[in-house]
């Protein structure tokens, strides 16, 4: 089952996975995308937040208005002010047609979670076509562990993320690992894509394995890119992955 995005706001995917009334939404932070879709169809059963920002969150209220009813699951986090089930890691989720994991991906925020269902994970911000959120409550260590956990998933799972920011993205990780063909090939593909008017993602999670610096902190060329520029050694996986993304959060392009 492939799930659609539908553009909000100014570079937010809000994700649909199903049609008609056994469609959920994902991370609705603007609510006109989501009313569009119902004028040809769309009726949602549920609604998934990753995470309480509100570019990922704010439309509940407004399609609430339209169904009343409309469940909402969610972290457990009381700045989500919404009458909402709370799910935490480990919980499935069980709606007409689909199960749903939870999983807990702590970094961007402290109780950032994904959902996994039929094949694909809906990220939020934690993890990105060619990047990764950047750490506003976590530490180093809790967003890599929870990156390597996403990547340990099988390597076919569709990476359902909350942004377009392949292109941009793809200018950092060729920085890093500039031979990487398999990046840029990624690159002139989603170039092609956005010129067309397409959404880069879902990213299949191989391709992520193959060209994401975040997920690659092992890979002796990105940890030599580091260390060049760092001007110093790395001790291990999560120093690398620290230096990495402190390096993006500078990176000018």
């Amino acid at each position: 089952m492939r799930p659609s995005a539908l553009p909000a706001l100014e570079d937010n995917y809000i994700w649909v996975l199903g049609e008609g009334s056994g469609a959920v939404l994902v991370d609705p932070g603007e609510a006109t995308p989501v009313l569009a879709a119902a004028e040809r169809g769309l009726v949602p059963q549920a609604v998934l937040l990753t995470h309480h920002h509100a570019d990922h969150c704010a439309a509940v209220p407004a399609l609430r208005e339209r169904w009343p009813a409309l469940p909402v699951y969610a972290p457990d986090d009381a700045r989500i002010e919404l009458d909402c089930e709370r799910v935490a890691d480990g919980a499935r989720l069980t709606l007409p047609g689909l199960q749903i994991d939870v999983l807990a991906v702590p970094g961007h925020t402290r109780s950032h979670i994904a959902y996994l269902c039929a094949g694909n994970l809906f990220c939020g911000d934690a993890l990105f076509s060619l990047g990764c959120g950047r750490m506003f409550e976590g530490t180093p260590a809790q967003m890599h562990a929870s990156l390597q956990r996403m990547a340990a998933l099988p390597g076919d799972t569709r990476v359902c993320c909350g942004h377009e920011y392949t292109v941009a993205n793809a200018a950092f990780a060729m920085a890093v690992e500039p031979e990487n063909q398999a990046l840029r090939t990624r690159h002139a593909q989603a170039v092609a894509q956005r010129r067309a008017g397409q959404p880069t993602v879902p990213a299949i999670l191989a391709s992520e394995l193959a060209c994401n610096p975040f997920l690659r902190c092992a890979e002796p060329p990105v940890r030599a890119a580091v260390e060049k520029h760092q001007g110093r050694a790395m001790s291990d996986e999560v120093e690398t992955f620290a230096a990495l993304r402190a390096w993006k959060d500078g990176f000018a392009g």
